[in-house]
């Protein structure tokens, strides 16, 4: 990292004494500047036109008033784009892990994470683009940084419903959409997490965005 210039970063959360807490440790890590934090989505709006520094990273919480974290991770995705986000929560489940990273969100981290892991995560986001914390990192398969060649075949219907796990849907709603039985998509399920190596929905999701499955 370029201890000359520090990588900006903004924090979204609308609990103050949290907020002021992590700008203090933030900023206590080499390289990194906290410009400020918003509220909510709404807040961080303003905040975004009004402010010249843009951040090149937003710490953002999931459950806020008037614009939560979902809303405002689609709001920058279809407008700043280029602003990294990793997730920060007290939300320890599977479906909102999942549509945070299908959202576009570089990682997931909660909020109980150590500050020496916070550190890491923000490093690695910065430089590799995206940061797994070991609640998603167990759900990462072996493959994802290896040889193209070594990727193993899928069939149609395999990929059909990669796709499909990459939404909200539940797997019921995927089976009525294949027109296919429960039993039957459990089956593409678990041959899946066979394949990839992979334990939970998590991982199988984040094998289809890093390998160009699905888009975002």
């Amino acid at each position: 990292m370029n201890k000359t210039a520090p990588h900006n970063i903004v924090i979204v959360d609308d609990h103050a004494l949290f907020a002021s807490s992590l700008e203090k440790l933030v900023n206590s890590f080499n390289g990194f500047n906290v410009l400020y934090h918003a509220r909510n989505g709404k807040d961080l709006q303003l905040k975004l036109k009004q402010i010249p520094d843009k951040p090149e990273l937003i710490l953002l919480d999931l459950n806020m008033p008037v614009m939560d974290g979902f809303e405002t991770m689609e709001w920058l995705r279809e407008n700043q784009e280029e602003i990294k986000v990793l997730a920060l929560t007290m939300e320890d489940d599977e479906e909102k892990i999942i549509k945070m990273l299908s959202s576009g969100a570089k990682g997931y981290l909660l909020k109980d994470i150590h500050p020496e892991k916070l550190n890491e995560a923000l490093v690695q986001t910065l430089e590799k683009g995206f940061y797994h914390s070991e609640k998603v990192a167990e759900s990462l398969l072996h493959s994802l940084n290896s040889n193209p060649s070594e990727k193993p075949e899928f069939k149609e219907r395999e990929i059909d419903f990669m796709k499909l796990a990459c939404t909200e849907m539940t797997y019921k709603e995927i089976a009525d959409k294949m027109n296919l039985s429960p039993k039957t998509i459990d089956g593409y399920r678990q041959e899946l997490f066979n394949k990839l190596d992979v334990k939970n929905r998590v991982g199988l999701v984040i094998y289809a965005l890093k390998n160009d499955i699905t888009k975002i």
